[in-house]
């Protein structure tokens, strides 16, 4: 006698028996199909349930529920720390975030790339690695400024002056933007400063000073 599963009925009435394997193939692929899990929660939505199933977990812990305070308060902060990597993964470090809105000359007063570049030897000369390549990457963004290879910008950023500069001294665009992450890195306090640092900022500011710039082709030229 067949089982329920193994039966098929036609439109007419007649019952057709179905090998069980092919009957349980044929559901499996008709419940994969998306009209059935269109209101299925997303990934984020389970990570975010999961996590807070943990915090409910770890809260009941706290309160005795079957575990010692200890264990609920080693739970607690095992989720705590749990939830701080994730919200650190997803929104970045903040100090990396806040650089689009600090200028290169941010808290600086007006100078010359002269200036500029003493102000980082005494830093250098001190030790005081930090503000030496502050000051280094200050003056190799105003020479360049001097030179009318940038325009003279408020609040532009290191990475937009790599970026720009770049554009008129290609050979120096990957230096440029490597000089620019090395700023940033340190500005930010995500890097320690070192001579290394300095020096890197120091030598590209040299060479850009001798550096030819390429000029556009003017418009409408000769095909």
């Amino acid at each position: 006698m067949a089982t329920w599963g193994e039966i098929v009925v036609l439109a007419g009435g007649a019952p057709v028996t179905t090998p069980r394997d092919a009957a349980r193939d044929a559901a499996r692929d008709e419940l994969v199909k998306a009209d059935y899990h269109r209101h299925d929660p997303s990934i984020q939505e389970r990570v975010v349930n999961w996590v807070l199933d943990r915090i409910d977990d770890a809260l009941g812990a706290l309160a005795g529920g079957g575990t010692t305070g200890t264990t609920g308060l080693v739970l607690f902060l095992v989720v705590a720390l749990v939830i701080g990597a994730a919200l650190w993964w997803r929104l970045g470090a903040p100090k990396r975030a806040a650089r689009t809105d600090l200028g290169v000359f941010a808290g600086a007063g007006p100078r010359s790339a002269a200036e500029h570049r003493a102000e980082a030897e005494r830093h250098a000369a001190a030790g005081r690695w930090a503000e030496a390549v502050r000051e280094q990457m200050r003056a190799l963004v105003r020479g360049l400024e001097e030179r009318t290879l940038l325009d003279p910008r408020p609040g532009r950023t290191a990475d937009e002056a790599a970026a720009e500069a770049g554009r008129a001294l290609p050979e120096h665009a990957a230096a440029l933007v490597a000089a620019a992450r090395v700023f940033d890195d340190i500005a930010y306090g995500e890097r320690t400063a070192d001579q290394a640092a300095h020096q890197l900022l120091r030598d590209l500011d040299r060479t850009l000073e001798r550096a030819r710039p390429v000029l556009a082709p003017a418009a409408g030229g000769a095909a």
